[in-house]
């Protein structure tokens, strides 16, 4: 595999930004070497700038449930340049992705559209703290809503635990009212109430946890949740920026038929574009400005080309019955490929609708992200330059999951499950 050019733009990246990249794990420090640079990106696939061709099965981090330069998304993205990138104004545009995302999400009925995911978690604690008037929000330790101060927090040895800070720069200030409780676990949330249920503003959870490793709480415990949350005034967040729109047009919320009092949604929503919403109840996002106190602004905030390639996005979806197709055929067909794999290293895979998460080297399921193995990360490293090798991308974490697309086929599984049991079977 020729990486000359790769590795040549790496050496002058490092000299511009942080590790030569814009977001932490792009720089390939949980895999070794430096990381490669792409050109170009069509249907299913990755070009790097070496001329090198990939299957891609990170799409984006998932923001890519089409593919890559799906036609219907690029076309509709064209004719929209031809009128400006941004207005800083209200759009019909706007309007027709708020109302398709909404159609999905019953019974919320209102959407506050902001940049990423991060920002959408930002806005939606501070929505939540300024609706009732609390102060502390629960956090549930292994489960990342972005890198906001408050929610980058670590759990310490108790049940729960004021939040412990897992980035330099996080104040102590900006971190004691968030506590932090054990995934999966109702003791802990209990005792959060217990001791501070009068003050608990709200409660935030991946419904289904895919930032580090895949793990799905059980329909129980998000009942409990619900109750408890309930019982105490407390609101209840689901962080679907993952999630939303990609296990399911009504995302987690549907598949658990649980309705929390606020969503935040990300990546899908964008068809590739940088985009974040908060949705919740008409009487929660009333306290939203310029309606309520609460105040959110956000120059770039409804950007018509975002607002266009989400609603693309969304039509498309629907129309090729894209989750149907993932349910009925490339899903199974990648369980059945995978847990095929005869290799002598232990190798654990979980699927949730398109997303998918390999972790060779672990031995049965880990319970929480706190359980995946070293060896995991051993072994996972170890492999992961035979695998891009023979034309696979992942996501250079076995923290990460991978991601199903439209535009995948079952020759891309093919392709993947015989490079993966390759590459294992030579260690």
């Amino acid at each position: 595999m020729e990486t000359t050019l790769s590795e040549k733009l790496y050496e002058t990246a490092v000299q511009l930004a942080p590790a030569g990249v814009h977001s932490p794990v792009r720089a390939f420090k949980a895999v070794g070497g430096s990381p490669l640079f792409f050109k170009k990106g069509v249907g299913a696939q990755l070009t790097d700038v070496d001329g090198n061709i990939y299957v891609d099965f990170c799409m984006c981090w998932g923001a890519l449930a089409l593919g890559h330069a799906s036609p219907d998304v690029i076309g509709p993205m064209e004719r929209q340049l031809q009128n400006g990138t941004h207005f800083g104004t209200p759009t019909e545009k706007d309007v027709e992705l708020a109302q398709l995302i909404l159609s999905a999400l019953t019974p919320f009925d209102q959407i506050r559209f902001v940049n990423s995911g991060t920002e959408a978690v930002m806005t939606a604690i501070r929505l939540a703290r300024g609706y009732t008037g609390r102060n502390k929000i629960v956090k549930i330790d292994g489960c990342y809503h972005g890198h906001m101060d408050p929610l980058l927090v670590s759990a310490g040895s108790g049940l729960m635990t004021q939040g412990i800070s897992s980035s330099k720069g996080v104040t102590a200030g900006a971190i004691q009212d968030t506590l932090v409780v054990k995934y999966d676990s109702k003791e802990s949330m209990l005792e959060a109430f217990n001791k501070h249920g009068n003050d608990i503003a709200a409660v935030i959870i991946e419904p289904i946890l895919a930032n580090s490793g895949l793990f799905e709480p059980s329909n129980d415990y998000m009942q409990f949740l619900r109750k408890i949350t309930e019982d105490h005034g407390t609101l209840l967040i689901y962080d679907e920026v993952i999630t939303g729109f990609r296990i399911g047009w009504g995302g987690a919320k549907a598949k658990f038929n649980i309705v929390p009092d606020i969503g935040t949604y990300g990546k899908i929503i964008g068809g590739g574009l940088p985009v974040g919403a908060v949705c919740a109840m008409k009487k929660i996002m009333d306290a939203l400005a310029p309606v309520g106190g609460v105040y959110q602004a956000g120059t770039l905030s409804g950007n018509p080309l975002c607002m266009t390639a989400g609603a693309a996005t969304l039509t498309a979806l629907q129309k090729s019955k894209f989750y149907e197709k993932i349910e009925n055929d490339l899903g199974p067909y990648l369980d059945k490929k995978i847990q095929n794999i005869k290799t002598n290293a232990p190798l654990y895979y979980k699927r949730v609708g398109s997303i998918f998460w390999l972790c060779p080297g672990q031995k049965g399921a880990p319970k929480d992200p706190d359980s995946i193995s070293k060896e995991a990360s051993e072994i996972f490293k170890s492999i992961y330059r035979k695998i891009l090798a023979a034309g696979i991308y992942l996501s250079p974490s076995v923290y990460e999951v991978s991601f199903l697309s439209a535009a995948h086929n079952r020759k891309d599984i093919d392709k993947l499950a015989e490079a993966l049991a390759k590459a294992l079977n030579e260690i």
